[in-house]
């Protein structure tokens, strides 16, 4: 950039935000959702974060011509919505596996989420336009803002904290190392505050060099964390835990099949096969101890039917364990039928000797929360509901260091994936993460999904297996490193190791939110301040 450029660029950036803030109507509320879309490329697949420069300077200056309460509430849910809507729409994909029972679901699942998720981020510009910020004040009320909305989507409602703004850093491995020490809602708070910072080169009320210092500053902050993050990562251990050698099944088969009735044995057998397939190592790996296998990859009652067991049992490995998602069923207080979303572990006598129910249930796809009004049966279980388990839990499996189970999307919450532990017990050493999403196709869905549940590793400074029907399955260790990995849409085994745990918990896994909070408080009491000497 050259001299004439910097002492030009202020200017420029002046007439585009007058000419945004003097928007009006439905040009305004487009505009919104446009920059809302734009957001969304900065995140998994697409992890192009530098967009988020343009989207959120664009969020404010549309916001600064919000001359009411309702008006400043529109441009953010419209934001929000052209947010969601693009990087959700995959929701939608699971309702074609059985389009005609449930083509009534698939407006609200492609726009419904969308309106609901936005009044979220309408509350987040509502609040900052109400603090009435200035100068550098402002952006920092308003990431301040984004942030607490944010942190508030993920835990109301049962909570949905998919695509927060954080998670654009899952592609670059040393900045995303910052989580193990304020989690993904504070990287997500730092990320829409430098972000934003752009949007005050065009503030007539902040000095042209300190807006330029202070988004100097805001890039400097990130080189310095990533700076950090590579010698984290330079420093990384890449020891393994002795005698366990784990195989990881992914049969790719297409949801619409899953539970046909004439599939559902022909699929446990193909799971069977590539259980005791060869290995494609060299002669001298260690032998396999331990096979996973996907959410519900047996779609059967395994308690029910001993000779599945023993069938399971027969490609077990010698001395070790079949780990494999089921759905289960026991009846209830009156005799009425519980179905659960579980994992179970099966030895080589077909014994099941391990087992945990899935706790965070899926609102509309494992439980229809609105059943007053909506007298239709669960998506995802076929017209009957799951019954949530307790959880988290550390199950002690044979052969095995203590392990925090987490099915399907229970991986999503960040600070709820492991089991708090009392004085003098043991804490989890590794986290198993079964999914299926079948259900979403070759979509943006998997990729997001993946992404997630890479970033709760280097959160809590534990390693992470997950096992996906139709991928992505992989082992990633505590430092958020890919060791292992079968595409989505593969059909295989992949061999890994298991990593080792850090030592010690990083700060995120021993405080949590708390440091986000602190962050946060502090991020609020600036803002404030500065709009007080304005």
């Amino acid at each position: 950039m050259t001299v004439t450029d910097i002492t030009t660029t202020p200017a420029r950036l002046g007439r585009l935000s007058a000419g945004l803030a003097g928007l009006t109507g439905w040009r305004r509320l487009l505009a919104a959702a446009g920059f809302g879309g734009l957001a969304t490329l900065a995140l998994p697949p697409a992890d192009a974060v530098p967009l988020l420069l343009i989207a959120f300077p664009g969020l404010l200056w549309l916001l600064d011509g919000a001359g009411t309460k309702r008006q400043a509430f529109a441009v953010g849910w419209f934001f929000g919505f052209g947010h969601h809507l693009l990087g959700l729409y995959w929701i939608s994909a699971a309702l074609f596996t059985d389009i005609e029972r449930f083509w009534w679901a698939l407006p609200l699942s492609a726009a419904g989420l969308p309106i609901l998720l936005a009044m979220f981020t309408g509350c987040a510009t509502l609040l900052a336009w109400t603090l009435k910020g200035r100068g550098l004040g402002r952006l920092v009320l308003f990431a301040a803002s984004w942030a607490l909305f944010e942190w508030l989507r993920g835990h109301v409602f049962t909570g949905f904290p998919w695509n927060l703004i954080g998670y654009g850093w899952t592609g670059v491995l040393p900045v995303l190392q910052g989580v193990s020490l304020i989690g993904i809602y504070g990287l997500s708070l730092l990320t829409v505050l430098v972000a934003s910072l752009p949007a005050g080169l065009a503030d007539p009320a902040v000095p042209r060099r300190r807006a330029w210092g202070a988004l100097a500053a805001g890039l400097a902050l990130f080189a310095a964390l990533g700076a950090w993050g590579g010698l984290r990562l330079a420093g990384a251990s890449d020891a393994t835990v002795p005698g366990v050698r784990l195989r990881l099944v992914q049969p790719a088969i297409d949801q619409r099949l899953k539970w046909a009735a004439g599939e559902r044995v022909r699929n446990v057998q193909q799971q069977m096969e590539l259980s005791v397939a060869p290995s494609t190592e060299s002669a001298t790996a260690e032998p396999i101890t331990h096979v996973i296998w996907a959410e519900t990859a047996v779609p059967l009652f395994l308690d029910q039917d001993a000779r599945l067991r023993q069938a399971l049992g027969s490609v077990t490995p010698p001395g070790g364990l079949l780990i494999t998602g089921v759905p289960r069923m026991e009846a209830g207080p009156e005799g009425e039928p519980l179905y659960y979303n579980s994992l179970a572990a099966v030895d080589g006598s077909g014994a099941v000797t391990g087992r945990f129910d899935k706790f965070h249930l899926v609102p509309f796809g494992e439980y229809m929360p609105l059943r007053r009004w909506l007298p239709v049966g669960a998506i995802a279980g076929n017209g009957a509901e799951f019954s949530a388990g307790p959880g988290p839990v550390s199950l002690d499996l044979k052969g095995l260091p203590p392990v925090s189970p987490l099915i399907c999307y229970e991986v999503i919450f960040p600070g709820a994936v492991l089991p708090a532990v009392a004085d003098g017990a043991e804490r989890p050493r590794w986290m198993l993460n079964l999914t299926n999403d079948a259900w979403y196709g070759n979509t943006a869905g998997p990729y997001q999904h993946f992404a997630i549940a890479r970033t709760r590793a280097v959160e809590e400074g534990m390693p992470l297996v997950r096992v996906a029907n139709t991928g992505i399955s992989g082992v990633v260790d505590p430092h958020g490193r890919v060791t292992a990995m079968l595409p989505l849409g593969h059909r295989g085994v992949v061999d890994a190791a298991l990593p080792e745990a850090l030592p010690t918990p990083t700060l995120y896994g021993k405080v949590g939110d708390s440091a986000f909070g602190l962050l946060l408080l502090t991020c609020f009491a600036v803002g404030l301040r500065a709009r007080h000497r304005s």
